[in-house]
């Protein structure tokens, strides 16, 4: 198909190069499309715009084996995001039960966000050098068992301690569970599918509400709350040992072993040496991720974490007002995330997320300024829409920036540090409103959290919007026969290929079809030859 397109110049060498480089594409309706062969080779050809097509075309793409890893990565992220929650929701209770303030209560999703970096670096490496299955099962098993540990703990400093390390193990689980229910989508449906994938986060929101509000407001039913979160946990992890390894590490495994003298270097030390080379050479990309990543979890967090509290003090709703409010704010969160990244697909990653933060700004002033139930539901929803519908595009946009070999830890990896550093968000929104003050509808003195959202989220959507105008954009990056990390990528195993190739071993049944891994290096060959 590449023979059909433009020819476009490698990206520009230099951060300013690349910039202007990048905010120039911004205008070009055709997108710069790098494709990435199994031996880190890159081409760039300038693709138009697919024309949205029928989302249930898309969905038939996937064959049954996808939707199987797509279910199962969603459920992952789905009950990761049901754990989290749990706490978040529950801080009153909390409080009550270990008789001690909202704000040490917190404290414990400080640790969280804080070590969930450190869990996504050591997982992530492992499920890019042993496969995705086992590392995704260990992670969800000792969540849950995390779970049941906090109900349990009988301190508040036993409290603490599980669950900063529930915070490792939580973040662990993010990486691997977009590596593995994108990497095998078509092209065609990542975006559809990348907006599904990450609303998986306000899903586990809405699911831990929902269930707050069945179990009622005393004190000890936070518990109940924590035994659902484990056993959606468990199951999770059960349900993944019953579908076997990703298909790049079963082709892989499979070449190994009908090669050996082409792997007799990989190993534990290939695989750190292809690490320090990734590091190497993408350490650009890697800040660059780390800074979007924390617009982004700044993004989310400031406009959702206090805004159950902004409906309660602000504008004084009671309890139930307040919860369905919420809830309908991260139905909009949902809806928005799936069609954004829908839209994506068409429009570009980039210019759809610019679009969405854009018009998430553009909507503050209906978000904080009305006053009853209804109205400030609907603009919740829509607000949400948007926010979640720039989130929407994340998970397929940090697996196509990824390098290759790397889709589980990189995405991960830089997503956690971004969560770490934002991890203040909400407290600098109640520090702030907590010392501002202004007059309700009712003529009361209440704390100013609508003013202090919406200047943060105003602010934040801005440094959004710079930040991805300047930044890459690889839709469309075919990533499918990228190499395992440490598996025989050495330069000597590559001449040896090409050498085989140029003797004719491979190049008739690459011809055929029967091995799609040598059809570039056949061509190659072939050109060399002549």
């Amino acid at each position: 198909m590449s023979t059909q397109l433009e020819p476009a110049e490698p990206i520009a060498k230099g951060t300013f190069a690349t910039a202007k480089q990048a905010f120039g594409d911004l205008f070009r309706w055709n997108q710069r499309v790098e494709i990435t062969n199994e031996y880190g080779e890159n081409t760039y050809v300038w693709q138009p715009p697919a024309p949205l097509r029928n989302p249930i075309s898309l969905f038939a793409m996937l064959k049954g084996r996808d939707w199987l890893f797509f279910l199962v990565g969603l459920a992952a992220w789905t009950a990761d995001a049901f754990d989290f929650h749990a706490l978040s929701i529950q801080t009153t209770k909390l409080a009550s039960y270990y008789h001690r303030s909202k704000t040490d209560i917190t404290t414990a999703i400080t640790l969280t966000l804080l070590l969930r970096s450190v869990g996504a670096a050591v997982f992530g490496l492992f499920a890019d050098k042993y496969g995705r299955k086992w590392p995704m099962v260990i992670n969800m098993l000792i969540l849950g068992l995390l779970q049941i540990a906090t109900i349990y703990s009988s301190t508040y400093g036993a409290f603490l301690g599980v669950r900063s390390l529930f915070g490792l193990f939580m973040g662990g689980v993010y990486g691997s569970a977009i590596a593995m229910a994108l990497e095998n989508c078509p092209t065609e449906a990542r975006g559809l599918m990348s907006g599904i994938l990450q609303q998986g986060y306000s899903l586990g929101y809405v699911i831990a509400a929902c269930c707050n509000l069945g179990v009622g407001g005393s004190t000890n039913s936070w518990k109940i709350i924590f035994w659902i979160g484990a056993g959606l946990s468990i199951a999770v992890g059960l349900i993944r040992c019953l579908f076997p390894e990703s298909k790049q590490f079963i082709e892989a495994k499979k070449h190994r072993k009908e090669n050996p003298e082409l792997y007799k270097d990989a190993g534990a030390a290939a695989f750190w040496r292809d690490c320090k080379k990734m590091l190497a050479k993408e350490w650009k990309m890697c800040i660059y991720c780390i800074v979007l990543m924390t617009w982004f979890n700044y993004y989310s967090h400031t406009s959702q974490d206090s805004y159950t509290t902004f409906l309660l003090t602000q504008k004084e709703f009671n309890n139930t007002q307040a919860s369905r409010g919420s809830i309908l704010m991260k139905t909009g969160a949902v809806v928005g995330g799936m069609i954004m990244g829908y839209v994506s697909q068409w429009l570009g990653r980039r210019r759809t997320m610019i679009l969405a933060a854009f018009l998430s700004a553009c909507l503050i002033p209906a978000w904080i300024l009305p006053t009853t139930e209804r109205s400030l539901s609907a603009s919740g929803f829509f607000i949400q829409f948007f926010v979640q519908g720039a989130w929407g595009v994340i998970p397929i946009h940090l697996n196509e920036l990824s390098p290759p070999a790397f889709r589980s830890s990189f995405p991960g990896v830089t997503y956690q540090i971004g969560n770490m550093i934002s991890s203040p968000s909400a407290q600098i929104v109640n520090a702030i409103a907590e010392k501002t003050f202004i007059t309700s509808a009712k003529g009361d003195r209440v704390e100013a959290y609508g003013p202090v959202m919406g200047v943060a989220t105003a602010i934040i959507a801005v440094g959004i919007m710079v930040t991805t105008a300047f930044g890459p954009e690889k839709k469309g990056a075919r990533f499918e026969l990228a190499k395992v990390a440490g598996e025989g990528g050495s330069d000597e195993n590559l001449a040896k290929k090409v050498a085989d190739l140029e003797r004719g071993n491979s190049i008739a049944e690459a011809e055929k079809g029967g091995d799609a891994r040598f059809e570039n290096v056949a061509m190659e060959s072939k050109e060399m030859a002549k």
